[in-house]
This record gives structure tokens, sequence and C-alpha cells, in this order.
């Protein structure tokens, strides 16, 4: 019988999801010991699991133990671990997993100004909190952070509420285990590595104004835009693409030929501008995924039924001119020519930008596809809400883009002194929406999926002394569905009609956006259910509370999203908006299984 010792050593250094599967309880413990710091009850307890399909699977299977485990045991754990660049780091007492991460974020090479404030901010954490803050120093590309990303981080979150910073330090434990699982395991997610890389560099591009600030802001046919296309559309032949084109309305356009020239398409991609001081991740996530993928197929000189045809649209998010999802628009014959005449704030037409750039306005009606030459539509977008980080789960397979409609409103009511009117002789404005807005909310949160918003408030000219006479503020509403949506929607306007009849103010109501809900294709949905259950990864079903080119491409053809897990509570639109090179790998091992499926049905 070969010895205790003998066995694990040899299961170190080829450890796989085989071998964890195949030892003993103890061998297999031992396997996992120094994943969760001095916590070894967490890999004891999900091996009762066993058989793990894949890496993923034994990732989420320790998430779960640990969730049921209680606030008691999950404080212990947070306790367990060394403050950054403490005492146990000074004293060479950490374990050789800690030493490793802080070294690897420069954490052992303090200046003693570093160290003085670092010391600050953990007894400042620890006095609020009770526990040590918590950090994977390694980072969304395990490769380390910054200092000054730490330093930013650590003041940010000490002003969290306590049970959300309880919960982002199990989250931050967890992305600490999934990297040195990946040690031990010798994984390296080589293509969420590209892909991160790729929009990294792909960020150093961002408007006049921005750029100064350190701030990403990419808007149609700027410089940066335009520098954007060009680099897309490089990498885009560096990955094999047999046709790359840049269309009439900026549109970055690779197609990967089938084995057949009369095959069908698959229709994939996302939109590579951004919003004013946003994310690297929101649209271009979806570009960069397949591209992966389109890759890995020329380096395996393969061809599949159906040609692969991935788009960089040009325009979703409508900041610079109000032409929301121009790009994909155009593909389905929806450019509407007015949109050439409308000028952005320095006064230059769309047409003029256009021209600029060296596009045909008159060759953009050439660019509508002919459905029937296409598979369907499919698109990767970064999720954009705290959902998947909250349930800790990498990707998410999407239902339906909810329908919405928007209203610009004001209610009117009678402006008097705030001193000399009783509080029951008033029609205050203000507090009239203030009412409106507490119903939204209640209302809103007895559907499943639904949302709404006052997203913006005002009272003109109103004065600290003066009852308001009048408020205006804006209402959007959104639903995984048309009518679950207008239910809601009445409603609120219902109550908003009895509030206005009650204080004895009136109000103006103006419709100013409706889109319709864009439910997934089933047969494409389950498609996507397929592809993330073979990577052993958990499913979780989910409507899409914000818009996407998908929307568009729903009207004339099917249509079926995967989300991908974001950082920092899920939080878009925002510097913050991040994902790791693993959620990213898997959202390209997704892909590919997609892929496969419909080269077995096609």
């Amino acid at each position: 019988m070969t010895p205790l010792g003998t066995l694990l050593e040899q299961s170190t250094m080829t450890l796989t999801i085989q071998t964890l599967n195949n030892a003993t309880l103890a061998e297999a413990t031992h396997m996992l010991d120094g994943v969760y710091e001095h916590s070894p009850w967490i890999g004891e307890q999900a091996l009762s699991q066993r058989p793990f399909r894949s890496l993923a699977h034994l990732k989420y299977s320790l998430v779960q133990v640990l969730e049921a485990a209680g606030q008691d045991a999950q404080k212990g754990l947070i306790r367990a671990h060394p403050e950054l660049a403490g005492k146990a780091m000074q004293s060479q007492t950490l374990t050789a997993e800690s030493t490793n991460e802080q070294s690897k974020a420069g954490l052992t090479q303090c200046t003693p100004d570093e160290l003085a404030k670092i010391a600050e901010l953990n007894a400042a954490y620890q006095s609020k909190f009770g526990f040590p803050f918590i950090l994977a120093v390694r980072g969304a590309r395990g490769t380390g952070l910054p200092k000054s990303v730490i330093l930013q981080t650590f003041a940010r979150r000490s002003h969290n509420h306590p049970q959300f910073e309880l919960e982002e330090c199990l989250r931050q434990i967890h992305r600490i285990a999934e990297i040195r699982l990946n040690d031990k395991f010798g994984v390296t997610p080589n293509l969420g590595n590209d892909v991160w890389d790729w929009q990294e560099k792909l960020s150093t591009h961002t408007d006049p104004g921005y750029a100064e600030l350190g701030q990403l802001t990419v808007t149609y046919l700027t410089d940066a835009h335009r520098a954007c296309a060009q680099r897309i559309s490089h990498w885009m032949h560096d990955c094999g693409f047999d046709e790359i084109s840049i269309d009439a309305v900026g549109n970055v356009v690779g197609r990967y030929h089938a084995a057949s020239p009369d095959a069908k398409t698959l229709l994939t991609g996302s939109h590579y501008d951004t919003v004013r001081n946003g994310g690297k991740y929101d649209g271009r996530l979806g570009i960069f995924v397949p591209m992966a993928c389109v890759r890995e197929l020329k380096k395996q000189n393969k061809r599949l039924p159906f040609h692969i045809e991935v788009v960089g649209f040009s325009e979703e998010e409508g900041q610079r001119y109000k032409a929301t999802f121009l790009g994909s628009g155009a593909l389905i014959g929806q450019f509407d020519p007015a949109w050439l005449e409308q000028q952005d704030a320095d006064g230059i037409t769309m047409r003029q930008a256009m021209q600029h750039a060296g596009l045909h306005v008159d060759d953009i009606p050439k660019i509508k596809r002919q459905v029937e030459d296409y598979l369907g539509f499919v698109e990767v977008h970064i999720e954009q809400g705290p959902v998947l980080n909250e349930l800790n789960i990498p990707l998410g397979i999407v239902t339906s883009i909810n329908g919405s409609v928007r209203y610009a409103c004001e209610v009117i009511g009678t402006a008097c002194h705030a001193g000399t009117t009783p509080m029951n002789r008033r029609s205050d404005a203000a507090a009239a929406v203030a009412e409106l807005i507490l119903f939204a909310e209640q209302r809103a949160m007895q559907d499943c999926g639904s949302v709404a918003t006052v997203g913006q408030l005002m009272v003109p000219n109103g004065s600290t002394n003066v009852v308001p006479g009048r408020c205006q503020f804006t209402l959007d509403m959104r639903a995984p569905s048309n009518a679950q949506r207008d239910a809601m929607v009445n409603d609120i306007l219902h109550e908003l009609k009895a509030i206005c009849e009650r204080r004895q103010v009136r109000c103006t109501l103006e419709e100013t956006m409706r889109a319709a809900a864009a439910p997934s294709a089933p047969a494409w949905q389950k498609r996507w259910e397929q592809a993330v259950d073979s990577l052993g990864v958990a499913l979780h079903r989910m409507p899409s509370g914000a818009g996407h080119d998908a929307m568009k491409l729903h009207e004339v053809m099917p249509q079926a999203m995967l989300f991908v897990r974001g950082e920092n509570s899920g939080i878009s639109h925002n510097p913050l908006e991040s994902s790791t090179n693993d959620d990213m790998q898997l959202a390209v091992d997704a892909f590919a299984q997609l892929l496969n499926q419909l080269s077995t049905e096609f």
C-alpha cells in the first residue's frame, strides 16, 4: 500500500479533478489545504459533493459550504486572514499562500509612509467592522494589484455598511481561493487573460477632456472611437478572420468562413462605444469573447458548417447624438436619415462627423442584412448588476431583455411661505412626488424582475423657506414582458393621479421612450444553458434590466444572451466596472461549447 505522504506528494504535483475525486477524504482534504486560510473544514465539507465535474464545479461547491455555514463561521474565516501588510507580514508569520499574494502586489516592499497609511486604515477598519479588511490583492488578472489601487479600494470600502462589507469580504475570499485553486491545479486562464488584455489596451483610447482625468469616454466617431475601430480590426486580422471591414456607420465587421460558401451565418458581437466616464467591459467583452474563439478555430484550421460574423457595433449608448442603437439598428435597416442633421454639443452634425471619418452615408442602406441568411444572434455581455456577484455564480442565462417606458413629468402645486402656511393647507408638489417615489418602489417590488426609478428630481427655483410649487422628475419603468411592464405602469400612473387629487396638485406627463421586451428565443436560450452546464457551472436564469444590441436584432431574428459576472457589486457605467480573467475564460469556453452544439445541428 502506498504511504499516505507519498500519495499526497504525488497528487500535489499532478492535481486534477479526477485525482481529487478518487482520493480518500483525508487525502483530498490535504490536497485542498491552504485554499481557505486556516480553514480546512470548508474543503472537507465540500468534498461530500464529489464527484466534481470540473474545477468550476469544485469552486462553487466550496462557495456553497461557506454560504450554509452561518455568519459566526463566516466571520471566523474572515478573522483567520491576516491584515494587509500587517504584523504577520512584518514578522514573517504569514502562510506561504498569503506571502505569495502580498508579495505579488508589492506589499512586502512598502515604504515607511505606505506602511503607516496601511496601518492607519487597518486600525480604522477593524474598529468599525470587527474583522480585518480582505482584498484579493492578486486582482482580476491574477498578477497583482498596484499599491495605489489597493489603498483606494481600502479607503472606499471603509465607508460601506457592515453587512455589505461582511459579504464583500467573503466574495474577496472566494476570489483568493479561486486563484489558489488555479495554482494547485496548474490552470492558467490563457484565453481569459487575452480577452482581459484586449479590453485593457482598448481602454487607452479615450476622448479629449477625459484622457487628462484618467477617465474612459469613447463617443461616436471621435478620434478615440475611430482608433478603437482600427485596433479591433487589426486584432481581428491577427485572429485569422477571412474578411474584415468597417462599414458605412463605423461597425467593425469580421467574418470567419464556413466549410461551405453557401452556409448560413451566426451573428454575434456588441458595442465598443462607452458612456462618459464609463467602464472597460460594457459591450467590448461581447466582441472579444467570440474573437478568441475564432482565433482558436483558425489555429486548428477548423471550419464550421456556418459562417461566424462578429460585429463591433459603433454606437449603442446614444452619448454624442440621440441615436441609440445606431450600429445594430443600421444592420436591420432602421437608420433614420434625419439623424444625419443632429448636432453634437460642438455643433458638428452627424453627417459632418461621418464625412470626416471617411464613411459614405449613401452606402448605409446597403449594410442591411438579409435575415434569411442568418441562423440567429447571440451576445455575451457583462451583467451590469449585482445579482451574479451576490450569488457567487460566474455566468447567467438571460431569459428576456426588459421592456421599458420612460416619462418626463412635472407636478404643479402652489408655492407659498414655508413658515406661515399650515401643513394641512399646502399643495406641495415635491411632497406629492416623494409619495409617488415610495409607491413606485413598493409596486415594482411586488413583481419578479420589475424595476421603477425616479432618476431625475428637481424643484425649479426652489428656496429653503418656500413650499415647492413645482417638481420635475423622470419615471423609468421596466419589466421582463410588455404585459408585466404595462400593468406596473398603469398602477403607478393611476396612483400618481390619486396622489395629485388628494393633495390638490396637478401633473403633466410626456412619454419619452418605449421599448418592447425582447424575450430570448427558447432554442437559443437552451443552447446557452447546455453550454454553461457542460462547464459544471451552476445555472442561473435572469432577465436583463439594461438594453442591449440584441434588442434590435430581436426584431428580425432569434436572439439570446449570456451574462458574465461583474466585480464591485456588478457596478457598470462606472470606472469600477470589472470582471476577472477566470470568468472571461468561462465565457469563452461557453461560447466555444455553443459553437460545438450548433455544429452538430446544422
